[in-house]
């Protein structure tokens, strides 16, 4: 990652990993994300480790929860949480998260993206 971040994504279902293991290898040719599943193996060496599970078998220092996913794992660096603003309860989900994460004393910042692009917005 141009971060020089190890990344751990966790969806919800298998289907979901293999759509976005299938989407990583192909969005840009130029500009593939190596990445790798439980179906790939090798879990220690890819910098991208995608799954259903709770856990950070390559020691990401990135964590990537969407489709209202939750980790226990700590020692994460960063920790995004995508989510689709336009479903109401993704939404809700998203702030009663947003609550527990800023309860707990984490540095946060909230990203939209709008027509222009990605842009922070003021919390």
């Amino acid at each position: 990652m141009t971060a020089g971040m190890r990344a751990v994504v966790m969806v919800a279902s298998d289907d979901r990993v293999e759509a976005l293991a299938s989407l990583l290898w192909t969005y840009r040719p130029e500009a593939w994300l190596p990445h790798g599943t439980v179906k790939d193996g090798q879990a220690a060496d890819q910098p991208i480790w995608l799954t259903t599970l709770d856990e950070n078998p390559n020691g990401a220092d990135l964590v990537v929860l969407t489709e209202g996913m939750a980790t226990a794992q700590g020692g994460f660096q960063r920790c995004l949480d995508v989510f689709d603003g336009n479903d109401p309860d993704a939404l809700a989900g998203a702030r009663s998260r947003w609550k527990d994460a800023k309860s707990a004393g984490h540095d946060l910042h909230y990203w939209q993206q709008t027509e222009a692009g990605w842009q922070e917005k003021p919390v």
